[in-house]
């Protein structure tokens, strides 16, 4: 580009030196005005300061820019983007020493504040004194060591980061920006770092005080033996009780161990998040049996419902989260339970239209009540095995029969036919 210059910049070129492959690629450009971007065939996307699509391929160039705060939050700036800006100007107001890194068409790194070194030294470091005027770095920084599990957070940057949250400034976060970072973050190979540098500079407190309260509570019932439910015989295999013994881990430990084996396997999004919050409530009891304590778990409930709404959570995760802290007790009891109590546990959770939900919540307490333990959790086959059975009563033609034998004055009586229809079903097949 004739009479200014563009720049590879920040993830793409430290993605590069990690050895990882690049996906994205970001500009910079010195030297130019949104004229002559525009001249280019350029076309204008940013709302806030001048960003730029190729033409042809679409990548992101954004003028170099500086920045001044002008109000608390993320979103308090003001951002002055002229052809006199320096390529160096640009890169000291980004969040990371290792984000702050730029390449020249020809391979020649730029690298005035030794993001490289601090590659090197696997070291999560702030550019500037700037950093603390933007609250969302600090949730970067926690989603960052998600990603990147052998960086730990500079001394001077965490200090940063506790004066940041100590002066109120992460107090300016907005919850759709909150959960954006949060939900990047648990997508990553090791999400329990994320919520561990947040705890470690008092972030977590403030952002999700419900979470930080587990820290240090004991929970101290182990779970009920299990018997796997099968069609010819039930079996006599124990769950596990190794994290649910008296002093193994407290609340958020153990949900830290649960989160980190979803990513073990590739859990969805909805269940990371959900095995995070099933034992909110016993932050706030004395109950000496946390696993039976319907008042606990009612709180719980009561809790993840009102998170949800303080974070603007999507529905489909929202609703994913509620019904596993309302049922995982149930579903980790289930060997104990009736047919009856099966077939409730199946119309709570809404099984027989949203069969793949109540997967999602059987995948979610495995992952709660085993914990990368490499245990066997054989409530999962056994309520597959209940709601097939279950599954199988023809509900269409229950109710054609009450409806022919009776007419119309008798439809109240459909609902509790099928429902008796699905409990002789999963008594027969659990004999």
């Amino acid at each position: 580009m004739t009479g200014f210059k563009a720049y590879v910049v920040g993830g793409a070129v430290r993605d590069a030196l990690l050895g990882l492959p690049v996906k994205d690629r970001d500009y910079v450009v010195v030297g130019a005005t949104p004229e002559q971007m525009q001249a280019l065939g350029f076309v204008a996307v940013g709302k806030d300061f001048p960003v730029f699509l190729h033409p042809q391929t679409h990548e992101e160039y954004a003028l170099a820019r500086t920045e001044r705060k002008t109000a608390p939050g993320y979103a308090g700036f003001a951002f002055h983007a002229t052809a006199e800006v320096t390529l160096e100007q640009d890169l000291q107001r980004r969040d990371l020493t290792i984000n702050a890194i730029a390449q020249d068409d020809d391979g020649t790194l730029i690298d005035p504040y030794g993001g490289r070194a601090d590659i090197d030294a696997r070291v999560f470091r702030h550019v500037s004194a700037a950093f603390s005027e933007d609250p969302v770095r600090i949730l970067r920084v926690a989603r960052f060591a998600a990603r990147f599990t052998e960086f730990s957070v500079a001394p001077e940057t965490m200090g940063l980061m506790r004066q940041m949250v100590s002066s109120g400034e992460v107090d300016a976060l907005v919850a759709e920006r909150v959960w954006q970072e949060l939900s990047r973050g648990l997508a990553e190979a090791t999400p329990s770092r994320m919520f561990d540098v947040l705890r470690e500079c008092g972030a977590l407190a403030r952002i999700l005080p419900e979470l930080d309260a587990l820290v240090g509570v004991a929970l101290h019932t182990p779970m009920q033996p299990m018997q796997p439910m099968q069609p010819s015989q039930q079996a006599t295999t124990s769950l596990p009780t190794t994290h649910h013994q008296a002093g193994t881990a407290d609340g958020f430990t153990r949900a830290m161990r649960a989160l980190d084996y979803t990513a073990q396997q590739h859990a969805s999004l909805a269940i990371r998040f959900a095995v995070l919050l099933p034992e909110l409530g016993h932050a706030i009891t004395d109950s000496t049996n946390l696993t039976t304590d319907l008042a606990t778990d009612a709180r719980g409930v009561a809790m993840v419902e009102h998170l949800c709404k303080r974070l603007r959570v999507p529905h489909e995760v929202r609703d994913l989260a509620i019904i596993v802290a309302r049922e995982h007790a149930a579903v980790a009891r289930a060997e104990a339970a009736p047919a009856a109590n099966l077939v409730r546990l199946f119309e709570r959770c809404d099984a027989f239209r949203k069969p793949a939900r109540f997967s999602a919540l059987l995948d979610a307490c495995q992952c709660i009540y085993v914990g990368g333990a490499n245990a066997a959790f054989p409530q999962k086959p056994a309520l597959q095995y209940a709601l097939s059975a279950a599954q199988s009563v023809d509900a269409g033609a229950i109710a054609a029969a009450i409806t022919g034998a009776a007419g119309e004055r008798a439809t109240e009586k459909i609902p509790d036919a099928i429902h008796a229809a699905r409990v002789q079903a999963v008594a027969r097949a659990l004999a």
